[in-house]
């Protein structure tokens, strides 16, 4: 089964030669589970065909914003609408999550709380999941047809179904600890200094990252039948 990664950001220069880039990480989430791969920086406008080229899609984590004025995100998401009309499995992750919520009619803003970074904890229907986060943007408003999977006091709308084929999630289940370190040495000007420190002391915590890649991975194989 083939998995088309649309990437729409990179890793930072610094660490990117040790860490990988952003399709690395997910692909290394989802090893195991019989599935090859196809990438496709969207964000530097390499784009595939259509919906055809892959069995089931997802789309990556980015340092952009959705609102912001991009000449890819526009026919992104009128990829996201096509896909998700084909039936195709598709899954989004952090500004994946909330470029599929755009796309499909709901609502993203720059979230007026702040910033969640590092290991989180999620309400996943009365199951608590341990998450690396990295965001200040949210949906606030639902698309259509959308159900909430998980949520926690910050993030209202951390992971959503819509319809039968799609599924996303704000935090990063392919966000190692190293790869926190990086953030948070390289990435972290924006963030209130108290959040970063606060990071820091939870990088040795234990996250439930290999659990929701497992899920992802279930929902992802729908797609084989």
């Amino acid at each position: 089964m083939r998995i088309g990664i649309l990437q729409t950001g990179h890793a930072p220069d610094e660490v990117r030669g040790e860490l990988g880039d952003y399709g690395d990480m997910f692909e290394r989430l989802l090893a195991g589970h019989g599935f090859s791969f196809s990438r496709w920086p969207v964000v530097d406008g390499i784009f595939p065909k259509g919906p055809e080229e892959a069995d089931a899609w997802l789309i990556t984590g980015s340092r952009h914003g959705v609102y912001e004025d991009h000449a890819w995100l526009p026919p992104l998401e009128a990829l996201v609408r096509r896909i998700a009309a084909s039936g195709r499995p598709l899954v989004g992750v952090c500004f994946g999550h909330q470029l599929i919520a755009q796309a499909l009619g709901g609502k993203v803003e720059k979230f007026e709380g702040g910033w969640a970074v590092g290991r989180q904890l999620y309400d996943f229907g009365g199951e608590t999941l341990a998450l690396n986060a990295w965001h200040q943007d949210q949906v606030v408003e639902l698309p259509p047809g959308a159900r909430v999977v998980a949520s926690n006091d910050f993030c209202q709308y951390a992971a959503l179904v819509i319809g039968d084929n799609v599924f996303t999630v704000q935090p990063h289940p392919e966000f190692s600890a190293e790869f926190m370190a990086a953030l948070l040495e390289h990435r972290a000007a924006a963030v209130q200094p108290e959040l970063v420190e606060a990071a820091r002391t939870r990088l040795d915590t234990p996250t439930d990252s290999a659990e929701l890649g497992r899920r992802m991975a279930e929902f992802l194989n729908k797609g084989a039948a």
